[in-house]
């Protein structure tokens, strides 16, 4: 194993530095990475240049959640649409040089949107991973901006036509939760999964340890921030969703990546597993905040990358 990026977060793109790791070395991917629908200036991953990008209106300033518009509004012309499809080549820039670095067998997660998951499990097929499941995070809480009809009416000076619109509103349903795709990296053609298991230590549920209350895991999760858990990034998990993640698919001293590690959540739950971890972000600020937050973190003891072995796991 290259030791070059284990165990820090590297000031990077990703995609100029996930060729640089070893192949078949990676046991698990798991990251949030960016949506794709215009959330701030580092989820911009497209060449659409409409004026009203990245604005915002009066009911979102001062807001703590969608403090920017996160979509054209100046009318869906063909450079809007081929936003989704821009996205998509990007996410299957990265995945394709991820591919051939994990082990066979090895699981991802990957955090995505309701309306852009599509492109990336589109990406990851295409790339080669097999799409496993579709998971769902739900949140303790959810902003909900959608704006009355009749304010809007009301401005008009139409007073008849706000009455009858009384209770109606603008936009979406208040968004409690968030998909995670889960793939699957095909294992050796011709070996059964258990005999993968056996040769790299990867495609098994730890299901043991992730009962919630005496019960099976579900495919529905639900974790919120601790009280403790200050808000770094505006897009940032519970740590304990993501050590419940790394926690199911793998075993101590194995790797983890996150090519967009944003605040550092991957690295702090990993460190707190006994994982190792390799993190790359791009934004000079973030990756600085991700970095020191790792190392303040708790860990027992200081990981060393997972040896192979022949024996059995159980």
């Amino acid at each position: 194993m290259n030791k070059t990026f284990l165990n820090k977060i590297t000031e990077a793109d990703c995609i100029e530095k996930i060729p640089k790791l070893d192949n078949d070395s990676l046991d698990l991917l798991l990251s949030d990475i960016p949506y794709g629908i215009s959330l701030d200036d580092w989820d911009v991953l497209h060449g659409n240049t409409n004026s009203a990008l990245l604005g915002s209106s009066p009911a979102q300033q001062g807001k703590s959640g969608f403090k920017r518009r996160g979509k054209p509004i100046n009318g869906w012309s063909q450079s809007d649409r081929n936003i989704g499809i821009e996205y998509q080549k990007w996410c299957q820039q990265w995945a394709s040089l991820v591919y051939p670095k994990m082990k066979p067998g090895s699981f991802a997660f990957v955090f995505g949107a309701r309306r852009t998951i599509h492109r990336v499990i589109n990406a990851f097929e295409d790339t080669g991973f097999l799409l496993k499941d579709l998971l769902a995070w739900k949140k303790g809480s959810a902003h909900h901006r959608a704006q009355r009809v009749s304010i809007v009416m009301e401005r008009r000076g139409l007073e008849s036509e706000a009455r009858k619109w009384e209770g109606w509103r603008l936009g979406n349903l208040a968004p409690i939760w968030e998909p995670i795709a889960w793939f699957m990296k095909p294992y050796t053609i011709g070996g059964t999964i258990t005999d993968n298991i056996l040769a790299h230590e990867v495609g098994a549920l730890n299901i043991g340890a992730c009962q919630v209350n005496g019960v099976s895991p579900t495919n529905l999760l639900e974790f919120s921030f601790q009280r403790s858990e200050g808000r770094l990034h505006e897009a940032q998990k519970p740590v304990e969703l993501i050590k419940y993640l790394i926690k199911l698919t793998t075993r101590e001293n194995q790797i983890v990546l996150d090519p967009f590690m944003g605040s550092g959540t991957t690295a702090v739950a990993a460190r707190a597993l006994k994982r190792n971890f390799i993190g790359f972000e791009s934004h000079k600020e973030y990756c600085k905040l991700a970095n020191k937050r790792a190392k303040a973190s708790p860990s027992a003891t200081k990981s060393k990358p997972a040896k192979k072995s022949q024996k059995s796991l159980f």
